[in-house]
């Protein structure tokens, strides 16, 4: 019974490590591979960005396809170079608070709408 309860308390801790949110991209250093966001509580956060890190497209209509992890770090750097992004691309991203790492992250685009 204790090993059930103590199971259950670490599934519940580990759950909550991990937070996901809607945020909006404010700038990506690629030397350092960490990402700077701003929450809805108007909150900057940097994360560093890893190689486990998983990358999604997901269009105005719904769906989503996985984005290869060099792909979506190109992705980034595009919008920190291209600068029309900084404080206005919104951004779904998955955290492991713990590390301050990004689990997934989710670009929101363009499409049709149906």
């Amino acid at each position: 019974m204790r090993k059930f309860v103590l199971a259950g308390v670490a599934l519940f801790f580990t759950v909550g490590l991990v937070l996901a949110a809607e945020v909006t991209f404010l700038k990506y250093d690629k030397d350092k591979k960490e990402l700077t966001v701003r929450d809805k509580d108007d909150k900057e956060a940097t994360y560093k960005v890893t190689s486990d890190t998983k990358f999604m497209f997901k269009g105005k209509d719904g769906s989503g396809k996985d984005i290869p992890n060099d792909k979506g770090i190109e992705r980034l750097e595009k919008m920190e170079d291209g600068g029309k992004a900084k404080g206005k691309a919104k951004l779904e991203i998955e955290v492991d608070k713990s590390k301050k790492e990004v689990k997934e992250i989710t670009f929101r685009g363009g499409g049709k709408k149906k």
